[in-house]
């Protein structure tokens, strides 16, 4: 049974928590790994190396949707084939994403806590959750 008088903070946590691991996740590839070292790497991997900063953007854009709220369900939703690729390219690296060329136990997490919140609504705090797509559907906490 799902408590409706917490049910919409849990879910601002997870919002939050979410929003904050996809910009650390855009930000980790730009001042870490560099546009052109991530570039270099999609390349190697057999992705097209001008993907790089689109993707970069996505994650930084979208994670910062989410972590205010705004559309935050339907951006994760949107987010998920961006890392569903990632896993893809880790999967033969094992499970733990500490792995040599890391695992894709943190590119699964990312896709199921976004799934997930795609499911419950933008929760508390939520700047702007009206739904986008879905139209006739009320917009849920």
């Amino acid at each position: 049974m799902i408590d409706n008088n917490s049910a919409p903070y849990g879910v601002f946590l997870l919002r939050a928590a979410l929003g904050v691991m996809w910009i650390s996740h855009a930000l980790m590839k730009y001042f870490v790994f560099t546009v052109g070292g991530f570039a270099g790497y999609l390349g190697s991997v057999g992705f097209p190396s001008g993907l790089a900063g689109p993707i970069i953007l996505i994650e930084l854009i979208g994670g910062t949707l989410i972590l205010l709220g705004v559309y935050a369900r339907h951006v994760a939703l949107l987010l998920i084939p961006v890392m569903a690729a990632a896993a893809s390219v880790h999967v033969p690296n094992g499970w733990v994403f500490s792995a040599t060329g890391g695992g894709w136990e943190y590119p699964a997490f990312l896709i199921v806590a976004s799934f997930a919140l795609w499911l419950i609504g933008d929760g508390a705090y939520a700047l702007r959750s009206r739904p986008l797509l879905f139209v006739g559907r009320p917009a849920t906490a």
